[in-house]
């Protein structure tokens, strides 16, 4: 990242810290009484050509299913375990009835099982806040990207790969491709000799140089993009919107690109 500035209105303490996972989080505290909160948030951000297969796996895993060696297995044990104990069952249910063409080798068994979800659940944008758990995404059949992200996660998990949750920006500058700049969520998996790899099962790819991940970890709702707490009168309601512009840097410097204005949950 070639430049990050972080501004608040009202003034705001900002104090910096790192999380378990080091993702790198502010802290801000506000002593003016104000009837609004804007959060602005400026980076540039060098990307590279990104091929999203250009990676080698360690020959042992280049085929599904094959196990970890025993120093992955200790230090991954969180991305191993599901977060709801409850939708094991159904999910491996849900994937036998639909996951049934799967390739040997792991990368495309990896791409066919992103497919699966892609292809079988229904996008829906859902503007309130909080995660929909696997169960009920499998139970409703539709989400939103971090939703979709959640779901892959616990699929994945309960077939023994490592999976984490990604929280970052896809900001795909291709003509055409104004459907593609967003707030966005996604998953990685950890596949030996390659690291953490990229899938977005709301398009049915791996990710490429067109993801900016900002922050990731073992559930979703630990990378929130903003949350925390106020004082005011009773009958106040907060509400919180968000407003992503992406450009090309190295261009008109004035062609800003306006992204779709997508409440924080969304």
């Amino acid at each position: 990242m070639d430049h990050f500035e972080l501004a608040f209105t009202p003034s705001a303490s900002v104090y910096w810290m790192r999380d378990d996972f080091d993702n790198i989080l502010a802290s801000a505290h506000f002593s003016d009484r104000t009837s609004a909160l804007e959060i602005r948030s400026t980076c540039a951000v060098n990307t590279s050509d990104l091929e999203p297969f250009d990676f080698l796996v360690r020959d042992y895993a280049r085929t599904y299913p094959f196990a970890y060696e025993p120093l992955h297995y200790f230090n991954l044990a969180i991305y191993f375990a599901p977060e709801q104990a409850s939708a094991q069952a159904p999910l491996r249910r849900w994937l036998a009835e639909y996951f049934r063409e799967q390739p040997e080798d792991t990368v495309g068994w990896l791409f066919a099982l992103n497919r699966t979800v892609h292809q079988h659940l229904e996008y829906r944008p859902r503007p309130e806040p909080g995660i929909q758990q696997a169960l009920t995404t499998l139970e409703l059949g539709t989400g939103s990207c971090r939703d979709y992200a959640t779901f892959l996660i616990e699929c994945a998990r309960s077939l023994g790969i490592a999976a984490r949750f990604v929280s970052g920006y896809l900001a795909d500058l291709t003509p055409g491709a104004s459907e593609g700049r967003s707030m966005h969520a996604w998953a990685e998996v950890f596949l030996p000799g390659a690291g953490w790899r990229g899938l977005d099962p709301t398009h049915g790819i791996f990710c490429d140089s067109s993801y900016v991940p900002i922050a990731h970890a073992v559930v979703a709702e630990s990378v929130n993009p903003v949350h925390g707490s106020f004082a005011g009168e009773a009958s106040v309601v907060a509400r919180l919107t968000t407003d992503v512009r992406v450009r090309p840097v190295c261009d008109d410097p004035d062609a800003a690109v306006p992204i779709e204005r997508w409440p924080v949950a969304g």
